[in-house]
């Protein structure tokens, strides 16, 4: 029988934390080998600057300009939008990743360190390029992307500095498939470091246009607490349709806790255990951009598990935190602090 009731009392909240988070590190071994964690979430992989231009509903002849109505710069990738969300949430939380010396490099650091995320695990590359993209917007809202891999490329195992994940509660992997230096057996060993370190680790994907998919992801699941991957990624990954036959293929490959993003349809939850939850989102919602929803959705699941709340409450305000990033443009706008987030949820109880 699947759960679909319980909700957050906020009131209630930090007396739980305690119990829970002691229960969570007896079934899922969350906590280090001693010392203090500074940090909730390490979050290791990519950093995108998205350049944004609309309207354009087609290309200029070869050599001519041509002019549109908007062009601005964002912050992107996996691995920096659930850290912004995360910090605006409330978490202590350090990036890890790859940039270049260069102007888009600059705007991420001055960014991140803006939104209080840490960056002391950031490699600067002189002469690498910040990876970025450029996307244009026709007068339907439709997306086209020119991609840049960048510095995002040569990111690998050895970049990481071991000291960050130390001193962190978490370890989230973000943004695999798109760091072809790191993906399989770099993304595997430093897995398995933190885990060895006493950590809990979490692992989202992108889509894989080069169709690797679990080629490359096997050698990780084993050293993987929580997979979320989107429905979509999750089809391709598993060979299986059905949501709980999609946990299952994960679970059985040494996951503990399988999450699937079913985007307007919520999400599923599934534990090594035999916990399983379907767990509605906001359809009232309209959407304005759905840039870095995954993400989000990703940040409010982490938050709850740093918490220490149950599955089903890091499922119900991992939608919320989703919902609140398709209400306003760019992917980390429109995250609020945890007290606007649970003042949103209960008002849609």
């Amino acid at each position: 029988m699947v759960n679909t009731t319980g909700k957050i009392s906020q009131e209630t909240q930090e007396a739980q934390e305690t119990k829970e988070m002691a229960e969570m590190k007896k079934m899922y071994g969350i906590g280090g080998k001693g010392g203090i964690d500074v940090y909730d979430v390490a979050c290791v992989g990519i950093l995108v600057a998205d350049a944004i231009a609309k309207t354009v509903d087609k290309l200029p002849e070869r050599g001519k300009l041509q002019l549109v109505d908007q062009l601005d710069l964002y912050t992107g990738g996996c691995a920096v939008n659930a850290g912004i969300a995360m910090a605006r949430i409330g978490l202590n939380v350090a990036i890890i990743g790859k940039i270049g010396n260069d102007g888009f490099g600059k705007f991420m650091y001055s960014v991140l360190k803006e939104e209080k995320v840490d960056v002391s695990g950031l490699v600067i590359k002189p002469g690498s390029s910040t990876s970025a993209s450029m996307v244009l917007v026709d007068s339907s809202g439709e997306r086209s992307f020119l991609h840049c891999l960048g510095a995002n490329a040569e990111f690998t195992d050895t970049d990481v500095d071991f000291k960050i994940i130390e001193k962190s509660k978490i370890v989230f992997i973000a943004g695999t498939m798109l760091m072809p230096s790191f993906d399989g057996g770099p993304c595997a060993r430093v897995l398995k470091k933190s885990k060895e370190l006493g950590k809990f680790t979490a692992l989202d994907t992108a889509w894989d246009s080069r169709g690797r998919w679990m080629k490359v992801l096997e050698p990780c699941m084993k050293y993987t607490d929580l997979f979320m991957p989107s429905y979509e990624e999750a089809v391709q990954l598993s060979g299986r349709e059905d949501p709980e036959e999609i946990a299952d293929v994960f679970l059985s490959m040494g996951v503990k806790i399988a999450v699937i993003k079913l985007g307007k349809d919520g999400c599923f939850i599934k534990d090594s255990g035999g916990q399983k939850y379907k767990v509605p989102t906001y359809e009232d919602i309209k959407p304005v951009d759905t840039t870095g929803a995954g993400d989000s959705f990703a940040a409010g699941f982490l938050t709850g598990i740093s918490r220490g709340w149950s599955l089903y409450e890091c499922g119900k305000f991992a939608n919320a935190v989703g919902t609140h990033c398709v209400m306003a443009v760019g992917a980390s706008t429109g995250i609020k602090s945890m007290k606007e987030i649970l003042d949103f949820m209960a008002r849609y109880e």
